[in-house]
């Protein structure tokens, strides 16, 4: 009798302290919790509703971070070699390039600068022809701007300046068909006019006469090149794209020295390329056209936001629909805790109490499922990249081909700002969902319950 009178005593004094340290609402929701367990069907639908909040939440998060890792590459790689933005001549060649390319990079945005002289035209090898973008680039300054040279997988970037250009420039006025001038061209280049390393080919470039007659075309300007080098990024951008020294496409186009068609620039802020440029312009003391990177490859930065705002909006639909799931569990507490609510009611309980009891018990579940799927988004996020290998050796496919777009594999790149949103929305939203039924708990009157026990 004496143990039981000690142990009686003992647990006496649990409870008397956990609710000194514990409010009372809270309590009583864990206690709801706990004597949920047993009841197949309510436990059922707690669980879904747990687990269903866990699955928006980690997706959320994996995908906010794809949508981040896609964005990263696009300025890492892509802009790598796409300009940032260019200055183009609109009549006449931009006068004495070397002052004005210093006086635009005393802007403190400004990474580098560099001339640039842009061609379209044709390359051909046999009975095969390619239409490309030619750009006449300063083989040193040119590295500064872009990675291009470290592309290369077959001759040397630094070919483009061999010595042997001067001497066969003079030729090349009285015969053009003379050797010597290089072209680094794309993978795609080459695989479609079946060229390699050290094959001749031929450019046809459009005639510089400007008085031609209407209806008379003149005849191409053909300059026979070597080819000195073959880069390989991925995408269209192997299909389409060559390189000439800056030197052979001055000649081209019959410039003074000093001359160029446009400048080339790299900025630390890829997305302020568009307000940077326009104030370089404005200062600018040539007639030319503002270009940046969101004209010509925007659509992919465009893509991906929009893509992540649709992904965004669904998954957080998902994680709405598993968090109401939290509405028929407290339902289904309130109508089986009926006898204890008229009862604290009796006891003196008030309203906020009872609501807190309730809106506290379904809160569980949202604070488990938020925090078990933001710790496995997180954790899914940052191993994303082995996990989708692993995927694809299992099953021997390719998720991404480099020669449709410009990288191939998933990236990911966590940013910690998304994790904390999505786990408060999925919080908010498991709270939203407490409201109705613990409102509905403070309607219950105790006579009726009382009354017909």
């Amino acid at each position: 009798m004496s143990n039981m009178t000690s142990s009686t005593k003992t647990t006496q004094k649990k409870n008397t302290s956990e609710s000194i340290f514990t409010p009372l609402s809270v309590f009583l929701a864990l206690r709801y919790v706990r004597s949920r367990h047993g009841q197949g069907f309510s436990t059922f639908i707690s669980a879904s509703s747990t687990i269903g909040i866990a699955l928006g939440t980690m997706i959320l998060i994996v995908a906010l971070s794809t949508m981040n890792g896609f964005e990263k590459e696009l300025a890492n790689k892509l802009l790598s070699i796409v300009p940032h933005a260019e200055l183009m001549s609109v009549n006449k060649p931009i006068p004495k390039w070397p002052e004005n390319i210093k006086r635009i990079q005393n802007n403190p945005q400004v990474v580098a600068a560099a001339p640039v002289i842009i061609l379209t035209g044709m390359m051909q090898h046999k009975t095969q022809l390619k239409a490309l973008e030619i750009r006449g680039v300063d083989v040193i300054l040119e590295t500064l701007v872009s990675d291009i040279e470290s592309y290369i997988v077959e001759g040397s970037w630094q070919a483009l300046s061999n010595k042997s250009n001067k001497s066969n420039k003079s030729k090349n006025k009285v015969n053009n068909k003379s050797m010597g001038n290089g072209i680094v061209i794309g993978a795609g280049v080459a695989k479609k006019l079946l060229v390699k390393l050290g094959d001749n080919v031929q450019i046809l470039l459009p005639s510089n006469n400007n008085t031609a007659k209407q209806n008379v075309f003149s005849a191409p300007i053909k300059r026979y090149v070597k080819i000195v080098g073959i880069f390989k990024f991925g995408g269209v951008i192997d299909d389409t794209l060559a390189y000439i020294s800056f030197a052979q496409a001055t000649d081209i186009k019959n410039y003074k020295s000093g001359e160029t068609q446009g400048v080339r620039l790299k900025f630390n802020d890829v997305f302020a390329a568009p307000n940077i440029i326009r104030d370089i312009a404005h200062k600018f003391d040539h007639y030319v056209y503002i270009k940046d990177w969101t004209r010509t490859q925007g659509h992919l930065f465009h893509d991906i936001q929009l893509v992540r705002m649709v992904m965004f909006i669904v998954l957080v639909l998902v994680i709405a629909v598993a968090s109401f799931n939290i509405v028929s569990t407290l339902i289904m507490a309130v109508n089986n805790k009926r006898g204890d609510i008229a009862i604290l009611k009796t006891m003196g309980a008030s309203s906020k109490l009872i609501m807190l009891t309730f809106i506290y018990q379904g809160l569980v579940n949202g604070l488990l499922g938020s925090i078990t799927g933001g710790v496995l988004g997180v954790v899914l996020a940052l191993n994303l990249a082995d996990i989708v290998v692993f995927i694809e050796r299992l099953f021997t496919l390719k998720l991404l081909s480099a020669d449709v777009y410009f990288i191939d594999h998933i990236p990911s790149h966590l940013h910690m700002p998304d994790v904390y949103i999505t786990v408060i929305t999925a919080l908010v939203m498991s709270l939203l969902a407490t409201i109705y039924p613990a409102w509905r708990a403070t309607k219950i009157e105790p006579a009726q319950v009382l009354g017909q026990s």
